[in-house]
């Protein structure tokens, strides 16, 4: 099957999918029902409530769900009698504009579901601005927006219940298939040819993927009593699933070798290219288990990897040379490497078997690895200063949603002008990088997708035939909003139109006022960003850089007790694993963010780059380390000399940390020393070597963050 085949198998089991039937379902059944009994008003603002509630419904725990829906529900009788009250008054209506979006832009100090209540409860009020309503239309225009609301909550909840486990098994699969890419770029590294600065690039970029999809299980699992207290069952399976595959990971990051070494010393050989393909091997293994759990079907593996294993082993064996003693010792790291990636994968594939052993007590103190969001009015209070990036970013959605009511009320009323402000409130982000990626994706899709209604319109006249393909759009832009953006503009245009033309309206006129609208909007909302406070990337570099440094430093001391037998907690390991892969994926982000914007904006990106790599070498060499000595019968007692390249490591970065951050206070609990066993045993000179090469890329940690922060951007900042 070819990857084009892949990915549309997988779009119909994600969990995007899954989610848009829903949401397709629940606002178009009240719509098409009432519209049917000759109540297409009623219906269409029941769908709106319906719409309103679902933007609160994103993927995460039940409960968080519940509770977002919830607070939806109850924003909307509120907005909807406010904004019908001061609609007569253009004054009041611009000054409720103004404060709703500064306000509900501020919800994003209370996290992203708070965030999307904020923005479903503005959406209402933007969609009614034009709307002139007597009380008693008034009154009767609030109760149906609620009732839809809650329509869609009970769809929602009720979903739930008949599927209580899907959305975690949608999360694992695509967890394990993000995983599975991140592998499959890792055999590029093997490849003849390749260009291991392009293969860092994409490494790193991946990494961002695998972190986001592995918060999203996090959250599902974690945050789930079911989940967590369950003793039999899929939950169960899940959790212990979850703790394999994270492990599973863990030793793919740690794999690392000198690769352009290799390839001087081996690409001539052609087994490197056999190695890349064993690896791309054992990714398409790992992706098709990721599909299976996805699916929630079985599987069972028909791939012989033992066999391509020892066909390796020949090859690698075929290469040594009695005049060069150890000359193939690395290639046969990696094929142990390999085999032992295999045994993980195995152990991932432990899902499938319904007799799995019942969690214990450590996999449930797995709920530390989650973040508990709390609501406290301290919390806003310490963003109400321009210091605060999401202040400023209220302030900006403020001013630019008082311009576009400006340019719809007054320069360009129109019978839509509420579309200029929506444009901009769902295209102004609070990075540059993803305003000026959205407006792209937002013209252009304007563009297709009004060609695509036109054209629908003027070749179907038949409604029953309109109603379905509005369905199909539906679903396909619900299906692509987290996505893929410029798919779910090009498919959400022509269900606009097609819903204007039942109403009686001319779609030409429609989808004129529509572009017009929409390039204002996507020019207001990115001069906003430019113009506005602007705080681009590399002003934040050093604090993404801070915490990097500042996760590895602790990941060295779990190094440093695992080497002098001091008791390490295998929950404190992982959290402190966790920390490193998560920092390490905010500033890959930021990296890339940062490339998104002006060049002129753009600070020292090849040395930031470095940065970025160096790290993931460093923390991959140290997980090495630290888990063999973990995993392994017993801590071995290691000599003085043994500790100095770790203590050297500790304090190069720690000289990193307080050159970002003078405040950092100094160093002396990181180089304090350990209690040792007596008779220490002669050290590992694998290890010896090991452990100086972490050394030395702290060293050269150290010189490339001097490199960063020479220069205007990052010296202003710091």
């Amino acid at each position: 099957m070819n990857a084009h085949a892949r990915k549309f198998r997988y779009f119909f089991f994600s969990q995007d999918f899954s989610d848009a039937l829903r949401i397709t379902l629940a606002v178009l059944v009240p719509g098409v029902l009432l519209g049917w009994l000759g109540h297409l008003a009623m219906g269409m603002e029941v769908a709106l409530g319906a719409l309103c509630v679902s933007i609160a419904d994103g993927p995460g725990p039940l409960l968080h769900k519940r509770n977002g829906m919830l607070a939806t529900v109850a924003l909307l009788p509120v907005l909807s009698m406010l904004t019908g009250l001061v609609q007569p008054h253009l004054w009041l209506l611009g000054l409720e504009i103004g404060v709703l979006s500064f306000v509900f832009t501020l919800f994003l100090v209370y996290g992203n579901r708070a965030a999307s209540v904020g923005t479903a409860g503005l959406l209402l009020v933007i969609l009614m601005m034009d709307r002139t309503l007597t009380l008693r239309q008034l009154i009767e225009y609030t109760l149906q927006v609620t009732a839809g609301g809650v329509w869609y909550m009970l769809v929602s909840l009720l979903w739930h219940q008949i599927r209580p486990y899907r959305p975690a098994q949608q999360a694992l699969g695509e967890c394990i298939r993000a995983i599975a890419g991140f592998l499959r770029l890792k055999a590029e590294f093997y490849r003849t040819g390749t260009s291991l600065e392009e293969d860092y690039r994409r490494l790193m970029a991946q990494q961002v993927t695998v972190s986001e999809k592995q918060d999203a299980v996090r959250e599902l699992l974690f945050k789930t009593r079911q989940m967590m207290k369950e003793s039999t069952g899929t939950g169960r399976r899940l959790v212990l699933t979850f703790v394999d595959v994270v492990d599973l990971y863990e030793h793919i990051t740690v794999v690392y070798y000198d690769y352009a070494a290799l390839h001087a010393r081996f690409e001539a050989t052609g087994v490197l290219d056999t190695i890349a393909g064993l690896v791309e091997q054992l990714a398409a293994e790992l992706e098709r288990v990721g599909f299976a759990v996805e699916a929630n079907h079985g599987y069972t593996s028909r791939v012989n990897l033992t066999e391509s294993l020892e066909q390796l082993k020949l090859r690698i064996d075929a290469l040594d040379d009695p005049a060069q003693p150890g000359h193939t010792w690395v290639l046969k790291k990696i094929l142990v490497n390999l085999r032992n990636l295999t045994q993980r994968l195995q152990d991932v594939q432990a899902y499938f078997d319904a007799s799995a052993p019942a969690v214990s007590s450590r996999e449930l103190e797995f709920g530390r690895f989650v973040a508990h969001q709390s609501f406290g009015l301290e919390q806003l209070r310490d963003h109400l200063t321009l210091n605060s990036g999401m202040f400023r970013h209220a302030v900006r959605m403020m001013l630019a949603c008082l311009a576009g009511f400006v340019v719809a009320k007054v320069v360009l009323p129109g019978h839509h002008s509420y579309w200029i402000i929506m444009t901009i409130t769902y295209m102004l982000k609070p990075a540059f990088s993803l305003t000026k990626q959205r407006n792209i994706h937002r013209v252009l899709g304007t563009l297709v997708g009004g060609g695509i209604g036109v054209l629908v319109l003027w070749l179907v006249p038949d409604h029953r035939v309109l109603v379905v393909l509005l369905a199909l759009f539906m679903l396909t832009s619900f299906s692509f909003t987290r996505s893929n953006y410029i798919v779910a503009v090009t498919f959400m245009t022509p269900f606009v139109l097609i819903l204007f033309s039942f109403l009686g309206l001319g779609y030409l006129e429609v989808v004129e006022e529509r572009v017009l609208d929409t390039v204002l909007g996507c020019l207001l909302a990115f001069a906003a960003s430019y113009l506005l406070f602007p705080r681009w990337e590399s002003d934040q570099l050093h604090d993404h850089m801070k915490a990097v440094l500042r996760a590895n430093l602790r990941y060295l001391q779990t190094l440093q007790e695992s080497l002098t037998g001091s008791p390490v907690a295998v929950v404190d390991y992982k959290l402190a694993r966790k920390e490193v892969y998560v920092s390490s994926a905010n500033l890959a982000a930021a990296f890339q963010r940062m490339m998104s914007e002006p060049r002129g904006k753009q600070h020292r990106p090849t040395e930031v780059h470095e940065f970025v790599v160096l790290n993931h070498i460093l923390s991959s060499n140290v997980a090495s380390i630290t888990s063999g000595l973990l995993a392994g019968p017993g801590r071995p007692e290691q000599p003085g000399p043994l500790l100095r390249p770790v203590r050297q490591a500790q304090q190069a970065l720690h000289r990193s940390l307080r050159r970002l951050d003078p405040a950092e206070p100094e160093a002396a609990a990181e180089t304090a020393t350990t209690s040792r066993r007596p008779d220490p045993v002669p050290p590992d000179p694998q290890l010896t070597e090991q452990l100086d090469f972490i050394q030395k890329v702290s060293s050269d940690i150290s010189k490339v963050t001097e490199e960063v922060l020479t220069g205007p951007a990052l010296l202003k900042s710091h």
